[in-house]
């Protein structure tokens, strides 16, 4: 009973006044953020790499589990196509260790059919509801991540070397300019 009432006290200007007084971690962590995707930034070949390596371990810890998954359900009949599938996951694992130039390739090549089907989707469901306001954001961002998926198709398998380690680097810079902006904007 103790506890509960220690928790009353605890409300939701206490919770914002707390991380109000983190806001230098939020710029901290930003920082990093920026830096990490800078040097990404200018050694794609090597961020591409990185996260090559990266697919690898969880596709090696997904196919490990999988694995001893299927000697945990054995009595449902599914225990072969369980244990094929944690063999396929280790398999690409390994494949993404020893071979990473042709895991970068087949993840551009999932990454550009990704986005084009994605680009498609959105400009369907844009035409769709073109009755609606705002449709036509939908539209362009629809045409805008087709054109990217075209894009990275049309430049496959070459473009396999960096586009990852290019996407890496964006994703880390607006995440650190992201975090500099949230924890700045907490010190006010």
């Amino acid at each position: 009973m103790a506890n509960a009432n220690a928790h009353e006290g605890n409300t939701l200007g206490d919770a914002i006044t707390e991380v109000r007084s983190k806001w230098g971690w939020f710029v901290a962590l930003g920082i990093a953020f920026l830096v990490l995707g800078l040097i990404a930034f200018f050694n794609v070949v090597l961020a591409t790499v990185v996260s090559v390596y990266y697919v690898g371990i969880l596709m090696l810890i997904a196919g490990v589990a999988q694995f001893i998954h299927a000697f945990g359900v054995k009595g449902w009949g599914q225990f072969i196509l369980w244990l094929l599938a944690g063999l396929l996951y280790a398999a690409a694992g390994v494949i993404a260790f020893t071979n990473p130039l042709l895991a970068s390739a087949v993840l551009t090549f999932i990454l550009a059919i990704t986005l084009v089907a994605d680009g498609l989707v959105r400009i369907w469901i844009s035409i769709k509801e073109r009755s609606n306001s705002g449709w036509g954001w939908v539209l362009l961002a629809g045409i805008v991540t087709l054109l990217a998926g075209l894009v990275i198709a049309a430049g496959w398998p070459v473009n396999s070397l960096w586009i990852l380690g290019l996407f890496l680097s964006i994703d880390l810079i607006f995440q650190g300019w992201s975090f500099i902006a949230f924890g700045l904007g907490l010190r006010r």
